[in-house]
């Protein structure tokens, strides 16, 4: 019979710690200032082929092919890691490379060190000095009030007026 606990507790132990990983333990705190949990991590000789969903905060110092989806959760993909995915996370901190587009529910972080081919969906991006990255980049608040387009309505003349608070008429 496989004892779980013991199992884990035996992982755990033989898991390297995001220093002794050389990531950015401010990254860490930046992005989870208040949580208590330890981020899981993906070693440096780990190399994942498909997607990864979980419940967690997470950091890759390996290799990741596929798709990333942590809706609710924060992804760092450490100095040396390898991500070849599109990520949905609710904040994002690229320190390695990364070839996938981002979609950051609150931000996405782009270090120095990080090099990025892919585009960004987040309502705040930061770009460090010395960061590579290609591809664009769309900013827009989640609840933006002003992101509704303004409609367009005839009138019995055909002229069109734009309904918004600076409506103006339209020949």
């Amino acid at each position: 019979m496989i004892d779980m606990k013991q199992l884990k507790d035996n992982v755990s132990n033989k898991l390297k710690t995001p220093e002794e990983e050389n990531t950015s333990v401010s990254s860490i705190k930046e992005i989870s200032p208040r949580s208590n949990n330890t981020p899981m991590a993906i070693g440096s000789t780990i190399h994942i082929k498909g997607d990864v969903t979980g419940d967690e905060d997470l950091i890759i110092h390996g290799h990741v092919e596929g798709k990333i989806n942590l809706k609710d959760h924060n992804v760092i993909i450490g100095k040396n890691g390898k991500v070849e995915a599109n990520i949905n996370a609710k904040q994002i901190v690229v320190e390695g490379e990364l070839n996938g587009d981002l979609n950051g529910e609150e931000k996405v972080v782009i270090r120095e060190t990080g090099n990025v081919l892919g585009n960004v969906i987040s309502p705040r991006v930061t770009l460090e000095d010395g960061a590579m990255f290609k591809g664009s980049i769309e900013m827009e608040p989640r609840n933006n009030k002003f992101s509704k387009k303004p409609e367009k309505t005839a009138d019995s003349k055909n002229n069109f007026k734009v309904n918004s608070n600076d409506s103006k008429a339209i020949a």
